[in-house]
């Protein structure tokens, strides 16, 4: 059973393997391609998204493997696998794998695997897989430390290029010129590399290698676990493909995993202008409805944050849907291009109209919820109709007397912005109520 599952985690870390030379393969491709003048740059980016999520993945079954394999344990029956997220959200998911390089730099291994490595035996597997290690710690040192050599400055009066100017003042507690801090957040003008130059090459030398420093680790692994646990055969789909999983499946199919996006215009028309103000009326009037509600519930003043966080949420989804479909819909030929901005304008009025009275019905104030319920069907012919009685609310009670004299009704609750039908409050108002025929709550 042992040998078995060493089998399929040996096979399973050679098809990582492969699918990280498969990705690099079609970043190259890519490259090729953009090279000769081709529009693929969206397809490149989405190639490199991917390759750098299969290497991650590599990297991890490499290091989970090897780890198992030192502690004599069991390998896990999942191998490590990047999650691949909804195709709404692809876009969301492409940026972050380019903005973090899909998560290479978490997946290298630790000093502690290091240790247990070295403290394994002399084997020289066993000593390669520590140098690789090594040689992957520095690429992280190099991938932490480099942006330190880099300070924000404020460039002197000479114009000639020789003089540099002086460094831009730190922000306070924060000494250190290079710190992200300080690059992010002091007074500059332009960035501005620290001295002694070679050790910074050298720090940007290990960074960039440390995608052939992560393949060249994950071989040293499987070629220790072959050694260890004999070779495996190699299984495959109906079809002659390997098993891929994770971002792996996507791997030339980038247009099918990532589509891509219409693009804005770079000035825009008449026609257009009145789409993207139709459009971003309807996103106000939506966001706004939060606020009618918090308002005729009379509840702003006492909760105003979660209808506040509504109205943002509201408005965040709006803007992100217009950013996403609207060059789709200003595509159209001439003056059609305007279509969709009026539809928008015309359903942002009806918003902006209907959201008092529709949400006034459901949050009403008690006469009106008396009207409603009372005087609109059992008590029209009644003494307790709306023009002949007076009424005033008192605490939550809601007092009402005919003009013409009779029994003064009570009802309750009587909130304003309530949802709950109003109730006799003591047995004359109850007796009224059956007297003339009046369904009670």
């Amino acid at each position: 059973m042992t040998d078995a599952r060493w089998g399929k985690a040996i096979e399973a870390l050679r098809a990582q393997g492969e699918a990280v030379r498969a990705a690099d393969a079609r970043v190259e491709e890519c490259q090729a391609a953009v090279a000769a003048g081709e529009a693929m740059n969206v397809r490149l980016t989405t190639a490199v998204a991917l390759w750098r999520l299969c290497e991650a993945d590599h990297l991890r079954c490499a290091v989970a493997l090897l780890r198992a394999h030192l502690s004599q344990e069991r390998p896990p029956v999942r191998m490590p696998v990047a999650l691949v997220w909804p195709r709404p959200l692809r876009q969301l998911w492409k940026a972050r794998a380019q903005d973090r390089s899909g998560g290479v730099w978490r997946a290298l291994p630790g000093p502690a695997l290091l240790a247990q490595v070295e403290a394994a035996g002399s084997d020289d597997l066993l000593h390669e897989a520590a140098k690789a290690i090594r040689a992957l710690q520095s690429s992280l040192h190099g991938h932490r430390t480099r942006p330190r050599f880099h300070e924000e400055c404020i460039p002197g009066r000479s114009p000639s290029p020789l003089a540099a100017g002086r460094a831009a003042p730190t922000v306070p507690g924060f000494a250190d010129p290079g710190h992200w801090v300080n690059r992010t957040f002091a007074r500059r003008s332009s960035p501005l590399v620290q001295p002694d130059g070679t050790e910074l090459r050298q720090l940007e030398s290990d960074e960039r290698a440390v995608h052939e420093r992560a393949e060249s680790f994950g071989a040293i692994v499987l070629r220790l676990l072959e050694h260890h646990y004999g070779h495996t055969a190699r299984p495959s789909q109906p079809s002659g493909r390997p098993l891929r999983r994770g971002a792996a499946r996507w791997v030339g199919r980038e247009q099918q995993a990532v589509p891509s996006l219409d693009q804005w215009p770079q000035k825009l028309n008449t026609a257009q202008v009145i789409t993207v103000g139709g459009l971003g009326w309807l996103v106000l009037m939506l966001a706004a409805i939060p606020w009618s509600v918090a308002m005729k519930a009379r509840v702003l003043t006492d909760h105003p944050i979660p209808f506040l966080l509504a109205s943002f949420a509201v408005a965040a989804l709006g803007s992100g849907a217009v950013h996403r479909f609207g060059p789709r819909l200003m595509r159209l030929p001439g003056i059609t291009a305007a279509l969709p901005g009026v539809t928008a304008a015309t359903a942002a009025y009806l918003v902006m109209q209907l959201q008092g009275p529709v949400v006034g019905y459901f949050f009403a104030d008690p006469l009106d919820r008396f009207e409603r319920q009372f005087t609109s069907r059992c008590l029209a012919a009644s003494p307790y109709r709306l023009d002949g009685i007076q009424s005033v609310t008192v605490g939550k009670t809601l007092v009402v007397r005919p003009i013409s004299g009779g029994t003064t009704l009570r009802l309750g609750p009587a909130e304003d912005g309530g949802t709950h039908p109003l109730r006799p409050q003591d047995s004359d108002t109850q007796a009224v109520l059956e007297k003339y025929g009046c369904e009670l709550p």
